[in-house]
């Protein structure tokens, strides 16, 4: 039993969870959704976490303008506002912190590596590089420290065949012709792995990483041809010693690469960029280079119909999520308000809720502190309403469990309607989770009516009943008392508004 008192139990009245009248009525029939046993974790990956990264990611609100200055105040920001205290520990810089003169690819040491921009982020007092500056920051607040790369090698280093430390090899003999995805410079390479001195690059590269107090690696552009990539750097982690968590993104990877994934990687995102605006979504390539005229504003950040595509791919991945290895639906973006995130109070409980079920990584792309400008001219700050949204601590809970939910019942795609989705899992412990989705996109469309059975969640039948306790309390779009005991036919009827959700956790009565 959870923090309430079985007394408190006692004292509710048994009675269906209260509705209001709708036009339209779903019942889920599928079947019950449950967890997976917990498997050791694979061999073949370094742990660094056994449950879903927390933190913040500089992409969304920063994109190509971030610095270490930058970073310094987003992160006192998680500490202040005390979303470290829920969990929220991660601080990590994507792309543009390494120096990109042209489409020859990004500039290289004498080993071939990356060369940190020193105007982006300047060195440390005794020559430390300027990331390595960075990480020792975030690391005396408690917090931990990520950065982005992208598979290959530089053309650059290929073309000054420069040195593979420790090895007699040098870079054009381990390279190939095939182009490899990055989206800032370009200039990038494969690398052929049967060739020797391929892997100590790929150490080499990792190992320098290590020594900057890098604790999180996202491996971006990623594609179906790429698995040797995932396995030699996942290699070059558990080589390095230091416990890094290996983010895999794609550039265009499919579910055939989801073995390698689940086996080498902690987490892996496969959908396109949540974010409406910028280089990906259309924009001019002005978005790329200051002054950005391509991009007047980041804002809004997403929208519910943007990333309502995450519902069927959630579904179809579910199979290989895990306990540390975790499908990644992309950053979530609540925190700056509805008109800078694109979501009405109701989308961004279901975004989070999703996120949620998944037990997805929960990577904050908003601002954290109105003390930061964006190169785009722009800036935000937490609301008071997103901050206790994204610090709700029973759904961070759901999300930590490092249990995927199945899909229970598919209504139909979002935006039509009366489309709906139903997902659940069932907890070790005994309870079950379950988000009732109404996947309507047309705000002022009536509230529908979603039903559920305790036996469709996977709960054997109680004679006392079950407790239906609503996981977004008095913040929650759906009306009616956050907790209710409904009797032993397990039947929850809610209604759910455009884009929102019902979240609740099912327990048997004792």
């Amino acid at each position: 039993m959870r923090s309430w008192k079985r007394a408190a139990i006692a004292s509710l009245v048994a009675a269906p969870l209260a509705v209001v009248p709708a036009a339209v009525s779903f019942v889920t029939s599928a079947p019950a959704a449950r967890a997976e046993a917990s498997a050791p974790r694979e061999l073949a990956k370094v742990a660094a976490d056994p449950t879903p990264v927390m933190g913040w990611s500089s992409w969304s609100f920063l994109r190509m303008g971030s610095t270490a200055t930058d970073l310094e105040r987003e992160a006192r920001a998680m500490v202040s506002t005390g979303l470290s205290a829920v969990g929220y520990n991660y601080i990590n810089q994507d792309d543009n912190w390494y120096e990109c003169p042209g489409p020859q690819g990004p500039n290289v040491d004498k080993y071939g590596r990356w060369i940190t921009n020193p105007a982006f982020f300047p060195p440390g007092p005794r020559g430390e590089n300027g990331i390595a500056v960075v990480a020792r920051y975030v690391h005396r607040l408690g917090l931990r420290s990520g950065v982005y790369l992208t598979p290959g090698i530089s053309e650059q280093a290929v073309k000054d065949n420069t040195r593979i430390l420790g090895t007699p090899y040098t870079a054009d003999e381990i390279a190939t012709k095939t182009p490899e995805n990055n989206y800032n410079c370009g200039g990038m390479v494969g690398i052929d792995y049967a060739k020797p001195g391929a892997q100590a690059y790929v150490d080499s590269v990792v190992d320098e990483l290590a020594s900057w107090g890098v604790d999180y690696i996202k491996l971006d552009g990623i594609t179906d041809s790429n698995g040797a990539d995932v396995k030699a750097w996942s290699a070059a982690i558990k080589h390095s010693g230091r416990p890094m968590v290996l983010n895999i993104t794609q550039g265009s990877f499919d579910i055939k690469l989801a073995p390698v994934l689940k086996k080498y990687a902690n987490q892996w995102e496969w959908t396109p960029d949540i974010e409406i605006n910028g280089p990906d979504e259309g924009s001019a390539n002005s978005c790329n280079a200051p002054p950005f005229t391509g991009c007047l504003s980041v804002f809004p950040l997403t929208s519910f119909t943007h990333w309502s595509d995450r519902f069927a791919a959630a579904a179809q991945w579910q199979r290989y999520g895990g306990p540390g290895g975790f499908n990644d639906y992309d950053s979530i973006e609540v925190g700056n308000g509805s008109a800078a995130s694109g979501m009405s109070l109701a989308a961004s409980e279901s975004q989070l809720s999703l996120w949620a079920l998944g037990s997805a990584p929960l990577i904050l792309g908003g601002d954290l502190t109105s003390a930061v400008t964006n190169a785009y001219g722009t800036r935000a700050s937490l609301t008071r309403r997103d901050l206790a949204l994204i610090e709700n601590r029973q759904v961070i809970e759901v999300d930590q469990d490092a249990i995927d939910a199945s899909r229970i019942a598919d209504g139909g795609s979002p935006g039509h309607r009366a489309g709906h989705q139903v997902f659940a899992k069932k907890e070790r412990r005994g309870d079950a989770i379950v988000g009732l989705f109404n996947t309507t996109t047309n705000l002022s469309s009536s509230a529908v009516t979603i039903t559920v059975t305790a036996n469709a969640l996977g709960l054997a039948a109680d004679p006392h009943g079950y407790l239906v306790q609503n996981l977004w309390g008095g913040q929650s779009v759906v009306a009616g008392r956050t907790t209710r005991v409904i009797s032993s036919a397990g039947v929850i009827r809610v209604s759910v508004p455009a884009e929102g959700v019902a979240l609740f956790r099912v327990t048997p009565l004792p």
